[in-house]
């Protein structure tokens, strides 16, 4: 006689989103990893790939905003990857200046939680969860080009996790946690940039350092060292679970 959870939909449902998938071929980890790095450093894969990046950045936001209590009421998304999170509250204090420090770190911090799950083999359970989180962001945008960035985005996630096989499945996240790792280090580079050319006056950093005295220059640090760590760690556990070690410095002798 079969069981329940072997014929009632939902518990099917349960275990192919717990389920872990065996670890992918070495040479697969290798190729998203360089995958990652051409959308990453070239300008025109750049340009078109960041809007994931920004995706991060503004969920960031607005998860912290919710975090510290203060009451989010718009998402908003540009076709030029900038985007803005708006949230009513104190204008200063704890609660504001950790909502806009989430920013610049949430994709890095993303990509490490991924690779935590990923060491685990849940790669059916990582694009779930990034399905509820894209869902959940689409309540709050406010523009057309927004939603269109999360429906597509959404739409391509669910594909791939509902129809592709269990090698696109792992392709797919691990390509998507190494760009998430490379990518959030990549505009904290490009921050700086333009703060030194005088082109932004209300970064991030810059309505930090207004509230907290601390020059905005020293939070771009705190953004850039965060996502480094955030990419060596998360780099060492994909590599790690998937098998692949790393040289070991010689010792002395």
């Amino acid at each position: 006689m079969a069981s329940w959870r072997t014929v009632h939909p939902f518990a099917q449902l349960v275990d192919r989103v717990l389920h872990a998938q065996p670890a992918p071929p070495k040479l697969l980890v290798a190729v998203t990893a360089a995958v990652a790095l051409v959308l990453v450093v070239p300008y025109r894969p750049w340009r078109l790939a960041r809007n994931v990046i920004t995706i991060a950045h503004e969920g960031g936001h607005a998860l912290v905003a919710l975090l510290t209590g203060r009451r989010l009421t718009a998402i908003r998304l540009h076709s030029d990857t900038s985007g803005l999170t708006v949230s009513a509250g104190r204008p200063n204090g704890p609660g504001m200046v950790l909502t806009l420090l989430a920013g610049y770190v949430t994709p890095s911090l993303l990509g490490l939680i991924w690779a935590v799950v990923l060491a685990t083999g849940r790669i059916t359970l990582l694009l779930w969860t990034s399905l509820v989180v894209l869902a959940l962001m689409l309540v709050m945008i406010r523009n057309a080009f927004g939603v269109v960035s999360l429906v597509v985005t959404g739409a391509v996630v669910f594909v791939v996790s509902w129809f592709a096989s269990a090698a696109v499945q792992a392709a797919f996240a691990y390509l998507a946690v190494w760009f998430l790792l490379a990518g959030g280090v990549r505009p904290v580079f490009e921050l700086q940039r333009l703060r030194r050319r005088g082109r932004v006056r209300d970064s991030d950093a810059d309505q930090v350092a207004r509230l907290s005295r601390v020059p905005a220059l020293m939070w771009v640090g705190v953004f850039l060292v965060v996502n480094v760590l955030a990419l060596a760690a998360g780099a060492w556990l994909t590599l790690h679970g998937a098998g692949i070690d790393l040289p070991r410095a010689a010792g002395p002798g």
